[in-house]
């Protein structure tokens, strides 16, 4: 759904009046961050990403260089196996990364009053990240809102507050009492 489409013409064309050259974009699914973060992020993976690569290519270099040398040959393999395990750390901290960012996001999404609460009572080895949706993780959710409801933001009833007086005048402008009593002795005064 666009923003015109929730506010109707008449105050979309209103809003856009008063924004004027600014951007306006309904972040309501929780998919926004800010964009500098997200290039950092991103500028981030790149440069180690990069940085990966250039290290490989000088193993296997200094591997051409060093045929023949048997202590070299196994030092490089044992450089090679390094970067190997570091590369899968990475990878599997970024999985992890990806994992906790759509969990938190599901978990705002699911109007959880308290996450770190609610985290310690799921069973994160059921819960397995599948592209952008978590399998696992609606069960233990529902399952969670049944036995343990405050740790979920209720739904507010359309109860109207309590009236103590009533709406209105009383009088009705006119000076008489309204009260059968109170005009009864009116008559008498």
């Amino acid at each position: 759904m666009d923003l015109k489409e929730l506010l109707g013409e008449e105050l979309y064309r209103q809003v856009m009046d008063k924004a004027g050259d600014n951007k306006l974009a309904v972040v309501s699914d929780g998919n926004w961050f800010p964009k500098d973060k997200f290039d950092g992020k991103n500028q981030e993976v790149k440069d180690l990403q990069e940085q990966l690569k250039d290290r490989d290519k000088q193993l296997k270099d200094l591997g051409d260089k060093a045929k023949g040398n048997d202590d070299l040959t196994a030092e490089i393999d044992q450089l090679k196996e390094a970067n190997k395990t570091t590369k899968e750390e990475y990878e599997a901290k970024l999985q992890q990364q990806a994992f906790d960012h759509t969990l938190e996001n599901s978990l705002n999404g699911a109007k959880v009053k308290n996450t770190k609460a609610v985290k310690a009572l799921l069973d994160m080895e059921t819960i397995k990240l599948d592209g952008d949706t978590l399998k696992g993780l609606d069960d233990q959710l529902k399952g969670l809102q049944e036995s343990d409801p405050y740790l979920f933001e209720q739904e507010q009833q359309g109860t109207p507050p309590p009236t103590i007086v009533n709406p209105g005048n009383p009088n009705g402008g006119s000076n008489e009492p309204t009260d059968p009593f109170a005009a009864k002795l009116a008559k008498y005064n």
